[in-house]
């Protein structure tokens, strides 16, 4: 069993910021305002290998005899008498900066009544030359002053060092003797390695974060089921700053089930939030939804669901936690449901149409349908119709909360979610808008808490989220999962691999080209016809060739048998047309020496056999 710690001091003397530093968290709020924290706020600390408790504590902001009606200060100052009664050692804190004040007094007093050793911590020696300071606290009756610095960390070690002494020391485990032989170690094989992990739930204690508006009974819900004043609670809005952890275990038919209970600030409208208090107490509730098992979400029946509730309920949604919905302050309408209900039986018995009018709600199914639908982003958790005041159905929340665990520790086998999903898709096909299919491979669960589930398709850009909730709502009628999220992660498959070859550098490939493959090496032409860039000699070494003469007489020319002489009468030929045909000079006739036919000519007579082959057709019809 560890030691328990206790941090006392008169408001505004650092209690949180040393608290802070020996935890080595932020988790007390920490400002100038005096009088921040009011419940006790405990936490596991470890120093040096020695584990034990701390708490942290409200300031005593009254002398002996001195009476206040808020409410607030009272029960704080209760919450520090109940932690001085709990504590094996208490670290009285101090201002070295302000001296020695009456409340100082005070509160040594109430210490030194308590017959616990007490160490004074003199907070706020930010450098070392003042050291002295802190030796005017030796004043106050007790031993041990260490002046320190919790901003700067400075001399915390030597102040937890002396605390630690005065814990119970833990017990060890006695070793095996006699008969008895220890167990034998076997050595994990290659083979349990490469095994397949199994798949865990949440490790040690659930954790239960209680959220809501302010004032709407969170902190009475926790005394109720711990039976106990373990929070501060008052009608006043805001009570709650801090998040407190409240260690709560249920005896049951099955074993002892251990929980912690998270006590949060009430969420109000961003625009709204104006105090720096305020600030970091709505981030202290953000942290501890992320930090929960199973968020329970507090609703004011007398409010019904209001803009801030649905707020919060998405708050919920985007951190894929577990939750439960729970209606408390029921019994300001018991009476009048009672009433609505007896007159709808009475209605009934005498067969009185109801044709037209409204339909009353009058059972607890029917209100509970009715909060479903309109938080309906969170209509798979279970409603819960509570009283923390008469304590109404805070036995079923318990079974809700029993229930909603063992959902999260449900582990669907694969053959099974693959033939639960193959038959939701044969109901109902998924659409696309691009044209293409989607299609699903194969499916698994990669994870309990929240329950997720991959999705092997084709294609992950078609898996559109309205076919993902009606996927989710499928597998939830498929296996349960009640007041739990089902996240759906498509996977696409991997597109088709291309050859290794194409991808080669020039040094791996031996010099070869790369790319598409080589075109079988045409036979080599003559020497008069072939290309420049493709002729080649025998030994391998590109030749150059004669170009293309454009006319017979050059070609005679390049032979070396010079001109042929030209026929008189007969044009000379031009050497600019492309195929060399002599034609007759500007001036003459077709007579006139002459053996090309004109263009004209030409078109002349293809247009006339045209006219006649028309004739003939004419003729034939």
């Amino acid at each position: 069993m560890s030691g328990l710690i206790a941090i006392v001091g008169r408001p505004n003397v650092g209690k949180s910021a040393l608290f802070n530093r020996i935890v080595g968290r932020r988790i007390a709020i920490v400002h100038d305002q005096p009088g921040v924290t009011r419940d006790r706020i405990t936490a596991e600390a470890e120093w040096n290998g020695r584990s034990f408790t701390l708490v942290d504590t409200g300031g005593i902001g009254l002398l002996r005899g001195e009476k206040s009606g808020d409410v607030i200060i009272k029960a704080a100052v209760e919450q520090v008498d109940i932690a001085i009664e709990s504590a094996q050692v208490i670290i009285l804190v101090v201002n070295a900066q302000e001296g020695v004040v009456p409340l100082d007094r005070e509160v040594a007093q109430r210490l030194r009544a308590s017959g616990k050793p007490v160490l004074v911590a003199a907070n706020k020696v930010d450098t070392w030359g003042k050291e002295n300071e802190a030796n005017e606290f030796a004043s106050l009756g007790f031993d041990k002053v260490f002046p320190v610095s919790a901003i700067h960390s400075l001399g915390i070690d030597d102040l937890v060092k002396a605390a630690l002494p005065h814990l119970p020391v833990e017990s060890k485990p006695v070793a095996a003797t006699g008969d008895e032989t220890a167990p034998e170690t076997v050595e994990e094989t290659a083979e349990d390695k490469d095994a397949p992990r199994k798949l865990q739930g949440p490790v040690g204690p659930l954790k239960l974060a209680i959220v809501g508006r302010p004032n709407v009974g969170k902190s009475s819900i926790i005394n109720a089921l711990t039976h106990s004043s373990r929070v501060i609670v008052s009608p006043i809005p805001g009570t709650t700053r801090d998040a407190v952890d409240v260690p709560f275990s249920v005896e049951t038919e099955g074993g002892r089930q251990e929980y912690i209970l998270i006590d949060t600030a009430g969420m109000r409208k961003t625009r709204r939030v104006d105090d720096t208090v305020e600030f970091f107490s709505v981030q202290r509730t953000e942290d501890s939804i992320v930090r929960s098992d199973i968020t329970v979400l507090v609703i004011d029946a007398e409010m019904s669901i209001t803009e801030q509730d649905k707020k919060i309920a998405d708050v919920i949604v985007e951190n894929r936690k577990a939750c439960i919905v729970v209606v408390n302050k029921w019994d300001l309408y018991d009476e009048s449901v009672r009433k609505t209900r007896e007159e709808e039986i009475e209605r009934r018995d005498r067969k009185q149409r109801t044709e037209g009018q409204e339909k009353t709600m009058s059972t607890l199914v029917e209100f509970g349908a009715w909060v479903q639908k309109k938080l309906f982003f969170l209509d798979y958790a279970p409603v819960i119709f509570t009283s923390a005041t008469t304590g109404f159905h805070l036995d079923r929340l318990l079974e809700a909360v029993r229930y909603v665990a063992s959902q999260l520790q449900q582990k669907v086998p694969t053959s099974i979610l693959n033939r639960a999903l193959r038959t939701a898709v044969d109901q109902r096909q998924p659409v696309s808008e691009s044209g293409h299919r989607l299609k699903f491979y194969y499916a698994t669960q990669v994870r309990l808490a929240p329950p997720t589930f991959l999705l092997f398709v084709n294609r992950d850009e078609l898996f559109s989220d309205q076919y993902k909730k009606y996927l989710g709502g499928e597998m939830r009628k498929a296996f349960g999962y009640e007041g739990c999220p089902i996240l759906l992660v498509p996977k696409p498959r991997p597109k088709t691999i291309e050859p290794m070859r194409k991808f080669l550098k020039p040094d791996q490939s031996g010099g070869k080209r790369l790319g598409r493959p080589q075109r079988a090496t045409r036979p080599q032409r003559s020497q008069g016809s072939s290309h420049p860039a493709r002729l080649q000699s025998r030994s391998g070494r590109p030749q150059e060739r004669t170009p293309r003469p454009q006319s017979g007489a050059a070609r005679e020319e390049s032979r070396g048998r010079g001109p042929k002489a030209r026929p008189q009468g007969r044009a000379p030929v031009s050497q600019g047309h492309p195929q060399g045909r002599p034609f007759a000079p500007k001036g003459a006739g077709p007579g006139a020496g002459s053996t090309a036919r004109p263009r004209s000519f030409k078109k002349k007579h293809q247009r006339s056999h045209a006219r006649g082959s028309n004739r003939a057709k004419g003729r034939r019809l």
